[in-house]
């Protein structure tokens, strides 16, 4: 009797960021304006560093596949979040969920780990001008890339097969609008203990470890900074690290919030609040923070905007 209701749980209900029709629609086109600026922003950095040659730098080799990156990240969850906002279809199938939870922590994790590699490379370049380029060469650059690839997967890989492997057998719905690893645990009907305890030290591990590169590395530069003698530059690197360092704290201090609070079992409304900020708020404003601010940048889009308005007036 019991395995026969296992094989009946096929798929979960998402409840969704609303409970009225109008909140969703006005969710609905929040989230379709973030989507369409992430990825024409995303799109955007992805393009220019490609095509001009003066960008082929480490610095924009990092910030364009971080760009590919939030890409593939924000795609993992937002169609099917827009979907549902707008048919108020909520449910996902079990081998969906299990996919999206897979790669959704696996690429937030590599997101974390990306900006670590692109706040160490700020230190070099600032704190170790005459070096960096010898340090951050072509194929050191790559390394690290793939480096981050390859720990996300690694790390968070076995906790998501473990979660695929349990029954399921008891209420099947979520009070999310992405399928969330801690309430999948929770309508488990098996003890899910050692599964929670690992991906807790996993997140431990990654979350206060990334961070500590990121800060440590941000505190070099802001000290590297302040012996700038023009006060002119020593504005224009603040703005920049200002602008990195909101971003960063945004964050982090909700995904510590969300994953690694104490007691933290998840299903509130303020979770879902908490998911909104840190996979698509920063992700919306991390193109325009990062790389469309950035001199060279805006000079390369603005040639190339000019290049096509010359090319439209010809035809």
């Amino acid at each position: 009797m019991e395995l026969d209701f296992f094989y009946m749980t096929m798929e979960f209900v998402l409840l969704g960021l609303a409970n009225s029709r109008h909140m969703e629609i006005t969710f609905f086109l929040f989230l379709v304006i973030a989507y369409v600026l992430i990825l024409l922003g995303n799109i955007s950095v992805i393009s220019i560093t490609l095509m001009n040659n003066f960008l082929q730098t480490p610095m924009y080799y990092f910030l364009r596949n971080f760009a590919l990156l939030e890409i593939t990240f924000t795609s993992t969850f937002l169609p099917s979040t827009l979907y549902s906002l707008l048919t108020e279809r909520k449910t996902i199938s079990l081998p969906g969920c299990f996919l999206q939870m897979l790669f959704f922590y696996c690429l937030g994790t590599c997101t974390l780990f990306h900006m670590a590699v692109m706040s160490l490379d700020r230190y070099v370049a600032i704190c170790h001008p005459l070096h960096y380029t010898a340090i951050m060469n072509s194929r050191f650059c790559l390394q690290l890339i793939l480096s981050c690839w390859a720990l996300s997967f690694f790390l968070m890989f076995p906790p998501t097969i473990m979660t695929v492997q349990l029954p399921f057998c008891g209420p099947n719905v979520m009070n999310h609008f992405y399928c969330d690893a801690s309430l999948l645990l929770q309508l488990s009907c098996t003890d899910t203990g050692f599964i929670e305890e690992l991906m807790f030290i996993i997140l431990i591990i990654i979350l206060p470890g990334t961070l500590t590169v990121t800060a440590v590395s941000y505190g070099c530069i802001i000290v590297t900074v302040l012996h700038i003698p023009s006060s002119a530059g020593r504005r224009k690197a603040f703005s920049t690290c200002s602008a990195h360092l909101i971003v960063v704290t945004v964050f982090y201090s909700t995904c510590i919030y969300r994953y690694i609070r104490p007691a933290q079992r998840g299903g509130q409304d303020s979770d879902k609040i908490l998911s909104l900020f840190f996979s698509v708020l920063t992700q919306t404003l991390n193109p325009y923070i990062y790389s469309l601010r950035n001199r060279q940048v805006k000079q390369a889009l603005k040639e190339r905007i000019l290049k096509f308005s010359g090319s439209l007036r010809q035809m």
